[in-house]
């Protein structure tokens, strides 16, 4: 029976660069669902899809296949067999990701892949509802969070320091206008598992983190 460990938090929380890690020294595989759900959105961007257009995006779905492989030790997200790491993480994306993932049958599509990949092997997963939706079951839940501020000054440090320019605040008030995007749509809305255990990562470092929640896998 396959081991698995669900990560859910607000975006900016850390839970991807976290999940990887803990997953390395776990010797799980670590499945990135925020990838896949940004995946589907560059697609929808490339085809110039509305993002209000719901009955478009449900219907282009139709044409994306989204898998993951690891090459090297390093996941690599494929869009119709095309890498696309080097893509998903741009703001464009990651808002258009806010808007497409709210829909049903962008969900449904994406969370049969996550189930098929869980069920037959040891898995640590990070997403918005993961303990609650995708992996109800998973053996080891955890909630992953931290304030807006701290979660934006990540963000503006990991920018800055690729040399782009951007504003703070600006950045604050993008990650509260997702959160609230992600708590209130009616699709699997971002809400901590009854039985999920909750770490605030605001004043912890990564590694504290790291072997918090390595502890309670145990």
């Amino acid at each position: 029976m396959s081991f698995n460990v669900a990560i859910d938090g607000p975006a900016g929380a850390g839970k991807s660069t976290i999940a990887r890690a803990v997953a390395k020294k776990k010797g799980f595989i670590y499945v990135d669902t925020g990838a896949m759900y940004r995946a589907m959105a560059l697609f929808m961007l490339r085809e110039g899809v509305d993002p209000a257009d719901a009955a478009a995006i449900a219907d282009k779905c139709k044409e994306a296949d989204i898998t993951i492989q690891y090459v090297d030790g390093e996941q690599v997200v494929l869009l119709n067999g095309e890498n696309v790491n080097a893509y998903l993480r741009t703001e464009e994306v990651g808002n258009m990701a806010s808007t497409t993932s709210a829909q049903p049958a962008v969900r449904t599509k994406l969370v049969e892949l996550q189930q098929a990949l869980a069920a037959k092997s040891n898995v640590i997963m990070d997403g918005r509802d993961i303990g609650t939706v995708v992996l109800p079951h998973a053996q080891v839940k955890i909630y992953l969070t931290a304030s807006s501020m701290v979660r934006a000054k990540r963000r503006y440090d990991e920018l800055t320091a690729k040399g782009e320019s951007c504003n703070l605040e600006k950045i604050r008030q993008d990650i509260e206008d997702r959160d609230y995007r992600d708590m209130h749509r009616e699709t699997s809305p971002l809400k901590q598992a009854e039985d999920a255990v909750l770490v605030d990562t605001s004043d912890m470092t990564i590694e504290q983190v790291i072997d918090r929640i390595v502890a309670l896998i145990g």
